[in-house]
């Protein structure tokens, strides 16, 4: 036995292959043995060829390559499928050929995983590098459903149908279904006629009954659609001899019965019909009387004489705690977060060249729109019908309101000036993303973290058009619902949609509404980007209550545009009365404003109150106003008449249906002078009624000082951060980064178990237009940015915290067995929950 190293032998003999043998020898002589050839085994480390990832459709072929490093002895070649051994003898589907390369013929969703091929030899063993291999299922239309009836008992309306992206459903990033989910039809419903008679034929001539007939037949026009047959009677039957008939039913011919003596009798019919007469004049008299002093005397302030049967309302005196009234009483403090959710942070002292003041506030309103209602007007105004239909057959006020307002020919009495006015915030945004914030409009911007590039910044602003060029352009019975909004600089590259959040004054309802999402072209006319009912992989928009979220690829200008489909269409009105003392007089002016209940509007109003030294006298509030073409009346009830004088026909006043539903978030007002008989008058208590005519009425309640003292103008409607119109980086999101990133890697990644993105958008209610998250690079991101633009006003993360409980909780009943996941999951809940917390 002999032990020989590896130095001695290479430093002897060279790295090559070498042979030994042994020798016997003696005095008989020498033997020796056959030789043996010794080589150096080894195993290089790197492959020649790692397998590569792959993203294959179901039921497509798999082929993964590898090429083992060089070694001595010949190597061994092994597939690992998530660390667990592939064997060709177990599964029909699979080949593992001699070529070291892996072949799945036909792909199955469970064929999704890691990949690695282990080389070894008695030197070693290597691992090639892990290839992800993805099986995808695009996604395939339902059938149509069948058409839905129309939406409508009468006249023009809608039908639909719809088809689901389900058959099969999209996973692991398939493409999501290309067309229409939602298809719309025209349908004409026949309106219900109903009968009516036709004239009455001759009478018949005297039967020997002493009776005559006449008939009638229900043809004119007969009932047809379900309407209503001929109220009364056809056929009519009389005494055609005044009841002079013989006992034998004959008829009686200038028959004089002996007891009646008509020479007597004339007298006595003579005084009856003379007190009959005086009593009929005497009633007209008295009727006329009471009449014209209804509606001309010193009684005129009684709300009962003009506003046509308007509610009773019982006044209170007292009003406890309420800080957004001013009075004589309380110091002047309107908090916005009374009246609005949505951030309303007003500009400071300092901007004072937003807002034209009003032309003159204390000049009474002699507009064409708000009608003095004599006895002529009224009588005219009771005597309209509504339209049977809408949007076809309006009155003819309406259509050539609407024509007006295509035109822009609309004249709209408010603080607004007739120039193009513009709101506009801006900031400088880098690779930590931010957020953009319009003071007191309800309208902001979020810039996602990851957006920009890094070592890259941009400077964005938002504008906000105040001009009536928006209501220039729009067609039909078309109406902004909210402020038209532009985000800029136009070239702006971002490789992930901004969400910009709009406030709106729509009472949402797909049966009711058509409300779709326009952006302005670079020749001032407007095209559509999207229906809010349907699903586009352009655009993603997201209706709330009050506000619209949106998630857009490219900057813009933007309007949320509404199109009432029946009378049942309803939009928010907010309403407010404000007051002041005219200098040097004994008159005191109420104004109350009529706008679209948005923050942008709203905000209008305040600024030109402010300039002109207003004060706000009853918290604002909200009116249901219906797409129903009856007008708005607005009138003042219960002021005092011993101490206050108002002239007649005044006490209410009207705007038409047109101005109140095109107005376009421009604000309509209308004015009320009192006068005082006395300066000891200090106090003014009355009540305001605005009322749709066959609607809903709201009561404004109306308490104040009035004594000329110098009063403060109206302050703005403050919050804590009402200066911060930029926030950048993390101190702009409710989501920490660390989190918002462990949310991306655990759902963005494909999981044959269904834990995705999908069922993050389920949970956090976001599962519409699912088609525009999967052409996202990261779709929880994206999901992530449009909950943080929902939730923007909620100062914690409840509900996102509550969604990745549920989630956790069901994929761990479904799964039982995988260790690893819900470990991962527990430590991710605790770091929300501990953010959260802090």
């Amino acid at each position: 036995m002999i032990n020989v190293s590896r130095q001695q032998v290479e430093d002897f003999h060279g790295p090559e292959d070498y042979w030994c043998l042994c020798v016997a020898w003696s005095h008989l002589g020498t033997s020796k043995s056959r030789k043996a050839t010794v080589r150096i085994a080894y195993l290089r480390k790197n492959f020649e060829q790692d397998p590569q990832g792959k993203e294959v459709p179901i039921n497509g072929m798999i082929v993964l390559h590898c090429r083992p490093p060089e070694g001595v002895p010949l190597v061994q070649m092994e597939w690992l499928k998530n660390e667990e051994l592939l064997s060709s003898l177990t599964d029909d589907n699979i080949d593992t050929r001699a070529d070291h390369n892996l072949i799945i013929n036909e792909a199955r969703l469970s064929d999704s995983g890691n990949y690695t091929c282990l080389a070894s030899n008695i030197v070693a063993k290597r691992r090639s590098a892990t290839a992800t291999v993805i099986v995808f299922v695009n996604g395939g239309w339902s059938l149509w459903t069948e058409w839905s009836p129309c939406n409508v008992p009468c006249g023009r309306g809608v039908q639909k149908r719809s088809r689901t992206c389900t058959n099969p459903a999209p996973l692991n990033g398939g493409a999501f279904c290309e067309g229409m989910s939602v298809q719309k039809i025209t349908c004409n419903a026949l309106c219900p006629i109903d009968g009516s008679w036709d004239e009455w034929s001759e009478w018949t001539l005297c039967s020997s009954q002493c009776e005559k007939q006449r008939s009638r037949e229900c043809n004119s026009p007969a009932p047809r659609h379900r309407g209503k047959m001929c109220e009364g009677n056809s056929e009519a039957t009389e005494n055609c001899t005044d009841g002079l008939c013989t006992q034998n039913r004959k008829l009686l011919h200038d028959v004089k019965p002996q007891s009646m003596d008509s020479s007597n009798d004339v007298p006595l019919y003579s005084g009856l019909g003379a007190g009959i007469i005086a009593v009929v004049i005497l009633v007209i008299a008295i009727m006329l009387y009471r009449k014209n002093h209804s509606e001309y005397g010193e009684d005129v302030i009684d709300s009962s004489a003009l506003t046509g049967g308007f509610q009773s309302f019982n006044f209170k005196t007292t009003r406890q705690g309420n800080p957004l009234l001013l009075n004589s009483s309380m110091q002047p403090d309107l908090t916005v977060g009374r009246t609005y959710s949505t951030p309303l942070c007003f500009q400071d002292s300092t901007d004072k060249d937003l807002f034209d003041p009003l032309p003159d506030i204390k000049v009474k309103v002699q507009s064409s729109f708000m009608v003095s209602l004599g006895v002529a007007e009224r009588a005219e105004f009771h005597a309209k019908a509504s339209a049977e239909t809408f949007p076809r057959d309006l009155s003819r006020d309406y259509s050539i309101t609407v024509d007006r307002c295509k035109q822009g020919l609309l004249t709209l009495n408010g603080p607004y000036s007739t120039g193009k006015d513009q709101l506009r915030t801006n900031g400088v945004f880098g690779h930590p993303g931010g957020r953009l914030v319009v003071p007191n409009t309800g309208v902001s911007l979020l810039v996602p973290h990851g957006a920009v590039a890094e070592n890259m910044s941009w400077e964005m602003y938002m504008v906000i058009n105040q001009g009536e060029a928006s209501v220039q352009t729009l067609e039909g019975c078309e109406i902004l619902l909210g402020p038209e909004v532009m985000y800029a600089p136009p070239g702006l590259d971002l490789s992930c949609p901004v969400a910009m959040t709009i406030a709106h004054c729509a009472e949402v309802d797909t049966e009711n509404w058509n409300i779709q999402l326009k952006r302005k072209t670079q020749d001032s006319k407007w095209e559509e980007v999207m229906s809010v009912e349907e699903e586009s992989t352009s655009c993603y928009c997201l209706m709330d209550s009050t506000s619209c979220h949106l998630l857009l690829d490219q900057p813009g200008s933007y309007a949320l545009v509404g199109e009432p489909l029946t009378q049942a269409a309803v939009k928010r009105l907010k309403l407010a009365v404000f007051g002041g003392m005219e200098a040097g007089s004994m008159s005191y002016s109420l104004r109350v404003y009529c706008v679209d209940d948005t923050p942008h509007a709203f905000q209008g109003v305040v600024a030109a109150e402010k300039t002109g030294g207003g004060q706000l006298l009853e918290e604002p509030k909200m009116l249901p106003f219906q797409a129903n073409t009856f007008s708005l009346q607005v009138s003042i009830q219960d002021v005092p008449q011993f101490l206050w004088n108002i002239k007649p026909f005044t006490t209410c006043q009207e705007f038409s249906f047109p101005q109140v539903w095109c107005s376009n978030q421009q604000p309509l007002h209308c004015a009320f002078s009192l006068e005082r008989y006395s300066p000891a008058t200090t106090q003014l208590s009355c009540k305001i009624s605005v009322r749709q005519v066959k609607g809903q009425e709201q009561i404004l309640q109306v308490y104040t000082a009035v004594a000329e003292t110098e009063k403060e103008s109206v302050p703005f409607f403050m919050q804590t951060d009402c200066t911060i119109t930029s926030q950048t980086g993390p101190k702009a999101f409710k989501i920490p980064v660390s989190i918002r990133q462990r949310i991306c890697a655990t759902f963005d990644t494909t999981n044959a178990k269904g834990k995705d993105w999908q069922l993050l958008a389920q949970k956090l209610h976001l599962d519409r237009n699912l088609g525009y998250f999967a052409k996202q690079r990261s779709p929880s991101a994206v999901i992530l940015s449009l909950w943080e633009a929902r939730h923007q006003d909620t100062a914690d993360l409840d509900s996102l915290a509550s969604a990745l409980e549920e989630i956790g909780k069901i994929h761990s009943k479904s799964s039982p067995k995988d260790q690893d996941e819900p470990d991962s999951d527990f430590a991710y809940k605790r770091a929300v929950c501990v953010e959260r917390a802090k």
